[in-house]
């Protein structure tokens, strides 16, 4: 193979940028990016001594892939882990914090001690999460909602009060549309082996935490992209922003991709890493059912407000991370992350900066009230910030709903009849950085390995 173009400028297209190049130094890899800067969602803005991010503000530690590419590129050095605090994250429950009970894991109570002295469930509600290691396992095949196995395992309440809320926060969507194979298939297989999920999580061998659970970089993550697009421009991969690409075709054995304004880019393998509707247009010449599967994966919105106050104006320790607000309590607001307390150097002396989750799109002065009443309520804040910052996501965030698995299965089977066309992203097998950085890698492992 003489030549590959990736197609995305994010996380994912940089990274299979990356493993290409580590794979063949003679491949002519280009990379076309429709806006003017790369990074996709990872964006990161300074300002006045704030460092501001639009989206990711780090990434798991416990998926090898992200620590593992960081190494790799010989950054891991710029990596920094949260704050170790004594309290963690909270959740709102009538406008009051109370701590999330300890021992979480993937989004269930690992730790049934825990569970038992939470006020956040009532008597009933705790008692019927402790009868998990009793009720029965489902061993059908049949998918289900992320709804439906968290209450059949755990209970409405503690669904509703402690799980919902942290899976709003990573998917932003709807857990009675969820599919449980496509977004928690490792708690379905905790079932399935052990008969229960805690059963499960207390046999798994412990493994020593080389880090905090999340980790970031000291400017932000939007470092990652900027060391990791030098590193690619000193390989020789062609990198061009502000460039559009436009429907791909076949033509004498290559694809050929049309450009807004410019020449087509003829390449003997072709990698698309914008999301799934996106991805939807571009190869609409080349298969009608790739084209339909492509555009019925859903997407939800999302915005960003940071606001900055004077740490005098908040009466509250920030002894923690954040919380979460479940969806039964109503409120507009997702999720509220203590960005200065979470991570260091994230404001000046002297200053808070807090950063609100929503899924709201509307306009600067509704989102401020937004912001700022659940700030009120919750946390009794009533200064004017002296700074605030919003960063709007519209349908940003794919939704793994319950006909996920059948999807990918169609679009991989429609992929392979494409030889050399292949896709990657967030739209497919997950969300998360260390998520785009393997699906990025793994569709560069098999453009060369499929290479003649």
């Amino acid at each position: 193979m003489k030549s590959l173009l990736v197609i995305g400028g994010g996380i994912t297209g940089l990274s299979a940028a990356w493993r290409a190049r580590a794979l063949s130094k003679t491949v002519e890899i280009t990379l076309v990016e429709k806006e003017r800067r790369l990074g996709g969602k990872v964006l990161t803005e300074l300002r006045d001594g704030f460092v501001l991010e639009a989206g990711a503000d780090g990434f798991l530690s416990r998926k090898s892939a992200g620590i593992d590419f960081c190494e790799e590129l010989g950054i891991s050095g710029l990596l920094r882990e949260q704050v170790r605090r004594t309290s963690r994250s909270f959740v709102a429950q009538g406008h009051k914090l109370h701590p999330l009970p300890e021992g979480f894991s993937g989004l269930v109570p690992a730790s049934l001690d825990a569970l038992q002295e939470t006020p956040l469930l009532s008597e009933p509600g705790r008692q019927r999460a402790m009868e998990e290691p009793a009720i029965p396992a489902r061993h059908e095949e049949e998918d289900e909602s992320v709804q439906h196995f968290m209450t059949r395992r755990f209970g409405r309440e503690a669904f509703e009060t402690l799980i919902e809320p942290l899976l709003a926060g990573i998917y932003a969507g709807d857990a009675a549309f969820l599919s449980l194979k496509a977004t928690l298939p490792q708690l379905r297989e905790l079932e399935r082996r052990h008969g229960s999920v805690l059963a499960g999580l207390q046999r798994r061998p412990a493994s020593p935490a080389r880090r905090t659970p999340f980790v970031t970089f000291d400017r932000g993550m939007a470092q990652l992209v900027s060391e990791l697009s030098r590193r690619l421009a000193g390989g020789g991969v062609r990198i061009a922003t502000g460039t559009e690409a436009g429907p791909i075709s076949r033509r004498r054995g290559l694809w050929r991709v049309e450009r807004a304004g410019g020449a087509a880019i003829e390449a003997d393998a072709v990698i698309v890493t914008v999301p799934s509707g996106q991805a939807a247009a571009l190869v609409a010449r080349l298969d009608p059912r790739l084209t339909e599967t492509l555009a019925s994966i859903p997407f939800a919105s999302t915005s960003v407000v940071h606001l900055a106050f004077r740490r005098e104006d908040i009466a509250s320790d920030l002894e923690g991370y954040g919380y979460v607000i479940p969806r039964r309590e109503g409120s507009g607001v997702l999720a509220c992350t203590w960005t200065s307390s979470k991570w260091h150097d994230r404001a000046p002396p002297g200053m808070a900066l807090l950063r609100l989750y929503t899924r709201s799109q509307g306009s600067d002065e509704e989102l401020e009230a937004l912001t700022r009443d659940e700030l009120r309520m919750t946390m009794d804040i009533t200064a004017a910030p002296v700074l605030m910052r919003i960063f709007r996501w519209p349908a940003a965030m794919p939704q793994y709903t319950l006909d996920h698995p059948r999807r990918l299965d169609e679009i991989e089977a429609r992929c392979a009849r494409l030889d050399g066309l292949y896709l990657a992203g967030a739209s497919y097998r997950g969300v998360g950085i260390p998520d785009c950085i393997e699906s990025g890698s793994r569709a560069a492992r098999q453009v060369m390995e499929s290479a003649p």
